[in-house]
């Protein structure tokens, strides 16, 4: 099976906001980078994709300079796409479904800043497309909404999420799954060497 990280929203131009302060995760940036690397040794597409709104004069207005991936972020390696989206959800407006298409792309992990917004809803319409969809929750964050706080906004999301739309895991979850692959144990049990 064919597999795509899309790392959804990890960017600047949430930290240029009071509200980062408030993030449940502010130190996003390092589980986001196990999953990259997981998803790099398995060989699977890394996708980084950045919301924008031009003219705006935000935030997210690609004229104010914050629209850019977290800076402790790894850097992105050559031939791993940076698409920008003007949506919630990264299909809309971008050529994610293109980029997934030619490269036989049949299921997807995500993670990412804004459970309940932009990761939900690319995890809603993906696995409306057919994709199978991971909902990486320990790797994606959100602040509090509507009266609810971050941890409870994220449960609400894994809630709606789970075995409709996505399989939740963990990046722990994920790492023990290739450790199995590698040794042919089980996930999530060590082996020792022979």
């Amino acid at each position: 099976m064919n597999r795509a990280l899309i790392v959804i929203d990890v960017q600047e131009s949430f930290r240029a906001r009071p509200e980062w302060s408030r993030m449940a995760d502010p130190d996003i940036a390092r589980p986001v980078d196990r999953l990259v690397a997981l998803a790099r040794d398995r060989g699977d597409l890394v996708v980084r994709v950045l919301h924008t709104e031009p003219g705006t004069g935000n935030a997210f207005d690609p004229e104010q300079g914050h629209v850019r991936p977290l800076a402790e972020l790894a850097p992105a390696l050559p031939g791993e796409p940076l698409l920008t989206k003007t949506a919630h959800n990264c299909f809309t407006t971008t050529p994610l479904q293109r980029l997934l298409t030619e490269a036989g792309v049949t299921a997807l992990w995500l993670c990412g800043i804004r459970a309940e917004q932009c990761v939900e809803t690319t995890a809603r319409l993906g696995s409306n497309l057919g994709y199978a969809v991971t909902f990486v929750t320990d790797a994606t964050t959100t602040d509090g909404v509507g009266g609810l706080g971050p941890a409870q906004i994220v449960q609400r999301t894994e809630a709606v999420l789970r075995d409709r739309f996505a399989r939740i895991a963990t990046v722990a979850e994920l790492e023990a799954e290739r450790a199995a692959e590698r040794t042919g144990g089980p996930a999530g049990l060590a082996v020792s060497p022979g």
